[in-house]
């Protein structure tokens, strides 16, 4: 049987809620796992809300950090975990032109037609 994972389930959150909607729930999927006194996420904070539900290792927690620490500071900012969920979803990444586009469009930087 075959198991549902989350590269699946984010081209339909992003169908259903449009690109402006999807980066809404990925904010607050951030707000969730951040440390909330050091406002990023650090292995630490991963541990203590994704390891005990989905049973995740260290080794799997800190290859998570590493896949999405761009600037190398060894946790995840708002911007580099919305990222990684992204890229997480090779269907989403097909799209993503589109919805990098409506989500510029929506908070108004751009300014093209």
């Amino acid at each position: 049987m075959d198991s549902f994972g989350f590269h699946d389930f984010l081209p339909t959150m992003a169908e259903r809620l449009g690109a402006e909607g999807l980066m809404e729930e990925l904010c607050k999927g951030f707000q969730l796992l951040m440390d909330p006194e050091r406002g990023v996420i650090t292995f630490d904070s991963l541990k203590r809300s994704w390891a005990p539900a989905l049973g995740l290792a260290d080794e799997e927690l800190m290859g998570m950090l590493k896949e999405g620490d761009l600037n190398g500071d060894g946790v995840l900012d708002q911007m580099e975990f919305c990222v990684l969920m992204v890229r997480l979803s090779p269907e989403l990444m097909e799209d993503s032109e589109r919805v990098v586009r409506e989500a510029l469009q929506a908070s108004s930087f751009d300014n093209s037609p």
